[in-house]
């Protein structure tokens, strides 16, 4: 489908931004990538800076680096931007938000996290990943930008701050119409929240979340994610526990935006015949919340389009109305959206592989709220099957709080396994960790003890990577296989599961 294509001059400083002369491979790319992680040590001291109420640095050290590869910030600011964050939902809402406008003929740049796969999914164009030949020649670009702007030895951005600085400098020099950009953390110091001109921001269902990080309370959680509003922006979220919008709506009032509540996914109407049914609750509410923010960008941006058809626009405004806020709320569904929502592809969310000998359920639930939506997903298409769980919960997260309800469901094996495919992987895979083992083993060992408490008709095995769990799981036959508690899990499962996720597109 062709741009429609924003009039808007991007400059790149190619004097910064040059090309290596020797070829190097994306292997290279990722070995240099996976050192920029934090190890256990350097996590833990970032958690206790935090607690002691340390300056955070992140938006000031983004400032830097990305002035290092050539941008500005005022270049930064010809980057249309759509922001979302969150502790639910962001992915999946930004996923739709992304095919929506695709499908209306705008070029688009997609970042989000993590991956599952493939460290190439969290930067997209026009919906599809960067090829391997795409994220080497870009990557080594901006790193050797980075790595010789050194002034002092380890002035280089970590994992997520660097791929953050990649993306914007990818979705820059490719002149994408629009950037839907999802928070890695929080919202307020997160390093996305660099952007100073952003027109449309999304927050998506709200819970306890990274609390080492963002506060132990909703009304905490709530002003971090706020954070991401700006002045003059349209603000969106779904219906929130009452503590939580309080504080949206407070910190709406004080940067001067207005913040506006989306309807129901079934009060929408369709356009000449083309409609759409989503069966879970959770999805529609991120799908209405996509709908809202696509057409608040198309509306803001029309008027700087110049080589798109009039008319279509001016049937499109028919299907806006004002609430009580002033912002602005799209009620009718076009040809195009139903297209974008239906096209979507998010993988790892709700999915369900099958295969010879199993039937896989996979979602990376890892909050309360969501894990309570995927033991009602999983038993509403499970009553007869024999039952097996393969569990895995990374960070500071609660695994009682992620086990709880899914103690209640009658499993007839349980694996707490670590979160890698194989055992051996090197720091040249997408998915290597800096993470020590005995850690990882350790939290398997103290996962399974609560699970011991909470469900003792379970039998329990502890394993090292997610390929010796299926191993296991392949002797058996006719089996239901719930894979769950951290999408780092889910993408080791999709690797063996479905390798074909992280071939070239």
């Amino acid at each position: 489908m062709q741009s429609v294509g924003l009039c808007r001059v991007y400059i790149v400083n190619k004097i910064v931004l040059r090309m290596s002369s020797t070829k190097l491979t994306y292997e290279d790319a990722i070995h240099k990538l996976n050192l920029l992680q934090s190890n256990i040590a350097t996590i833990k001291q970032i958690r206790k800076d935090i607690k002691a109420g340390q300056e955070n640095t992140n938006l000031k050290d983004m400032k830097n680096y990305l002035m290092r590869t050539g941008v500005t910030m005022p270049i930064l600011d010809q980057l249309s931007v759509i922001h979302v964050a969150g502790t639910k939902g962001k992915g999946s809402t930004s996923a739709m938000c992304e095919s929506i406008l695709r499908a209306h003929g705008f070029r688009t740049g997609f970042y989000s996290s993590p991956h599952l796969v493939a460290v190439r999914e969290r930067i997209r164009l026009d919906g599809r990943m960067l090829s391997k030949s795409q994220f080497a020649e870009y990557f080594h670009q901006v790193y050797d930008a980075l790595y010789e702007s050194k002034t002092v030895e380890g002035d280089m951005p970590k994992y997520f701050s660097f791929l953050t600085v990649l993306a914007f400098n990818v979705f820059l020099k490719e002149k994408v119409d629009v950037a839907i950009i999802e928070v890695g953390i929080g919202g307020i110091v997160d390093y996305t929240n660099i952007l100073r001109k952003v027109p449309v921001v999304g927050i998506t269902s709200l819970g306890l979340d990274h609390t080492s990080i963002l506060g132990n309370t909703l009304p905490e959680i709530a002003a971090a994610k706020a954070g991401i509003m700006k002045p003059d922006c349209e603000a969106y979220t779904v219906q929130q526990p009452p503590e939580a919008m309080a504080v949206l709506r407070s910190v709406a009032s004080n940067v001067r935006c207005c913040l506006t509540t989306i309807p129901e996914f079934h009060t929408y109407k369709f356009q000449n015949g083309y409609k759409i049914s989503i069966e879970l609750e959770a999805y529609r509410i991120n799908a209405s919340l996509a709908i809202q923010l696509s057409h608040a960008w198309m509306r803001k941006a029309r008027h700087t389009i110049n080589n798109i058809n009039n008319q279509e626009y001016s049937d499109m405004t028919n299907n806006y109305t004002d609430n009580d806020n002033k912002c602005i709320l799209v009620d009718t569904l076009t040809k195009e959206t139903v297209i974008g929502l239906k096209e979507c592809n998010w993988p790892g969310r709700y999915q369900v592989i099958k295969t010879d000998h199993a039937k896989f359920f996979l979602d990376g639930a890892h909050t309360k709220e969501s894990m309570a939506i995927c033991v009602k997903w999983f038993e509403e298409n499970n009553r007869d099957h024999t039952k097996v769980l393969i569990f895995s919960a990374t960070g500071d997260r609660d695994a009682t709080v992620l086990l709880k309800p899914l103690a209640d469901i009658d499993f007839q094996d349980v694996y707490f396994v670590i979160p890698k495919a194989h055992k051996e992987v090197t720091d040249k895979n997408d998915n290597y960790s800096m993470l020590e083992q005995r850690e990882l083993l350790l939290k398997c060992d103290n996962h399974a003890m609560t699970w011991k408490l909470l469900n003792k008709r379970s039998k329990v095995t502890i394993q090292e990577c997610v390929s010796d769990v299926l191993q296991c799981i392949h002797k058996k036959s006719n089996v239901s296989v719930l894979i769950t508690g951290s999408l780092h899990l889910v993408g080791a499962a999709l690797s063996i599961i479905d390798p074909n996720l992280s071939e070239d597109v």
